[in-house]
């Protein structure tokens, strides 16, 4: 490791992680509590969890990076790969000395954890996928379209990414990201279906920036089947918020489901959606 420093907030560990070809910026809060993990957003970085963080508060380690070539993390050639992302998870653990965690994922972290999560259930405590991981088809997305979209998008990509919303990734890059998800959504069903580690969901009600409220209550139906098929599953909260703004508003519903997978009480006076 290197670049490494103390931050004032917490006296949090943050530095940056070599991993392949890239770096990765990461925050670690350190102490000897149940260790979460957080995965972003597709093109997020880590100053989203912030309010969860703040919620759990010190009973808990927290752990939080920014995924290849977004947010403080250095660019990388395969930072558009979803199966990079899931690797880079059990990386991030192992530089800061963890076995275990809760994974915590919103949109496609979600499904990173899940993914994660399957493959490692010796060291996944669990996982709370927040309005993401939704095993949906996504027949109006086809690949074309998806190229056509981040083309016209291009010229824009370089400020998107200082706002947080791209990465340092070319348009074809990203374009590759959004196909691959959709993938990795219309095939999810069997993965959930052989998770043997607790998941406890946290489901948005609105709609998103790039999908309406219809179709976006169609692929938070999917996860009704997988409910009924598997046990491990189950929904800890269904929130007002819309998929955009879950993480910011209904932190104390995400904070909750951690607290379920930890055994430990909600907090006083909550009650789920």
């Amino acid at each position: 490791m290197h670049a490494e420093r103390v931050s004032n907030f917490n006296s949090a560990w943050t530095g940056m992680v070599p991993v392949d070809d890239t770096a990765l910026a990461v925050t670690d809060t350190g102490g000897p509590g149940p260790c979460v993990i957080y995965l972003n957003g597709q093109f997020a970085s880590q100053a989203y969890w912030r309010r969860v963080i703040a919620e759990l508060g010190g009973e808990y380690r927290h752990i939080t990076y920014d995924m290849r070539a977004r947010g403080r993390s250095r660019r990388s050639a395969a930072a558009a790969s979803f199966e990079t992302h899931v690797r880079d998870v059990g990386s991030i653990l192992a530089a800061r000395g963890v076995d275990r965690a809760i994974a915590v994922g919103w949109s496609y972290g979600a499904a990173v954890a899940v993914h994660w999560a399957g493959r490692n259930p010796d060291r996944a405590l669990g996982v709370v996928p927040v309005d993401g991981a939704y095993p949906h088809d996504y027949p109006d997305a086809p690949p074309e379209r998806v190229r056509q979209f981040w083309r016209r998008m291009r010229w824009l990509l370089p400020l998107l990414s200082r706002l947080g919303m791209a990465a340092k990734m070319s348009a074809e890059q990203h374009a590759q990201s959004n196909i691959e998800l959709i993938e990795i959504s219309a095939a999810l069903g069997p993965i959930l279906d052989g998770v043997t580690v607790p998941v406890r969901y946290v489901v948005a009600t609105g709609a998103n920036l790039g999908g309406g409220h219809d179709e976006m209550e169609s692929a938070r139906a999917t996860l009704d089947p997988v409910l009924v098929r598997n046990p491990n599953i189950t929904v800890s909260a269904k929130v007002a918020s819309n998929h955009s703004k879950i993480v910011r508003k209904d932190f104390r519903a995400v904070a909750d489901a951690v607290r379920e997978l930890a055994g430990t009480p909600r907090a006083r006076g909550r009650q789920s959606g």
